[in-house]
């Protein structure tokens, strides 16, 4: 499990899809890229999503994501994204009342549960007193982060 901050912007793909009976189905599939503005998200998604489609497609919307941090799990079987929202306890000193501020993550499980233990995996590690208040199954396909050029680049499968 591997957290990643970043300016994460939600986008909207639009294109005909092939269905499992073999018919043709526009369809609408939401992904997050890592981006610094929005021209660069639109730019992002159409180079990533251009090697997963072929014919056209069109980004219908592009809209900052409110995920202070995406928490990625390299199990194969996680391939679904929850959307979590945490709140941080502390105490104030002057009134020595309790407050919470909330924060959004996004998280890749396979299940609700193992979002939650991913959730717990992260913050059990930090000093700081929170509790998961909501956790929800986003109708996110994939996220794309941002990679060097030279990490794109595929190393070969032997040397030589």
């Amino acid at each position: 499990m591997r957290s990643r901050t970043g300016n994460w912007f939600e986008c909207k793909i639009r294109y005909e899809k092939t269905m499992d009976d073999g018919l043709q189905k526009k369809v609408t599939e939401l992904y997050v890229v890592d981006a610094l503005s929005f021209t660069e998200a639109e730019a992002r998604i159409m180079e990533e999503m251009s090697s997963y489609i072929s014919g056209e497609f069109e980004v219908n919307d592009i809209k900052r994501a409110a995920y202070k941090e995406i928490f990625f799990s390299d199990a194969d079987n996680d391939d679904r994204w929850y959307k979590a929202k945490v709140q941080f306890i502390t105490i104030d000193e002057k009134t020595d009342k309790e407050k919470r501020s909330n924060v959004n993550y996004l998280v890749q499980a396979a299940t609700l549960n193992g979002a939650v233990k991913h959730i717990d995996e992260v913050m059990g590690g930090t000093m700081i007193d929170y509790a998961i208040a909501a956790v929800a199954e986003t109708t996110l396909m994939d996220v794309f982060e941002y990679r060097k050029k030279e990490e794109k680049a595929e190393k070969p499968e032997y040397e030589e």
